[in-house]
């Protein structure tokens, strides 16, 4: 299952950024992967850097970490409905209001890392659980269709885009 099998009709708008920032990858493969490089990446962050902002009104790393579990989740959620032949059209979300209403911040680090590699492994076996007929399901997430397996991809490339806004403007 790799990105290169997606069709035109499989996604759309901004999750189309996602799945070109996941890369030419396999599914199943990259989930996993993806996953360790990140915790890998994230422990050799200074401590000092986990509570920094580089703005007023801007996440700290933590709170980013949080976010990118948030979105997996939901992400993962469109997937086992669309999955399930379900028709009903899921709204959008506010991910400002979902990030202020955490208290990310006062875990540590460990605590985040320990929890994103729970949901990931137990969303890589949700993924893996699933036909082919199934991972080609279309549903209507925030006003744009996507396909089960296309939101697989998404759930990489938002993670690799917030390691890439690690990397520019918090080190």
């Amino acid at each position: 299952m790799n990105t290169a099998l997606l069709t035109e009709n499989e996604y759309s708008g901004g999750f189309a950024n996602y799945i070109k920032e996941a890369g030419e990858v396999n599914l199943f493969e990259e989930l996993e992967i993806s996953l360790h490089e990140f915790i890998k990446f994230v422990q050799n962050i200074p401590m000092d850097k986990f509570d920094y902002r580089y703005a007023e009104g801007k996440w700290t790393i933590k709170d980013i970490i949080q976010h990118i579990m948030d979105c997996e989740r939901i992400f993962a959620y469109r997937a086992l409905r669309f999955s399930r032949n379900d028709k009903t059209a899921l709204p959008s979300f506010e991910e400002n209001d979902y990030a202020i209403s955490t208290d990310s911040n006062s875990r540590s680090i460990q605590s985040l890392l320990t929890e994103l590699s729970a949901l990931r492994h137990s969303n890589l076996l949700f993924f893996k659980s699933l036909s082919e007929e199934q991972l080609k399901r279309i549903g209507t997430a925030s006003n744009l269709q996507i396909s089960v397996r296309a939101l697989g991809f998404v759930i990489i490339g938002h993670q690799k885009h917030h390691q890439k806004v690690f990397e520019e403007r918090y080190l």
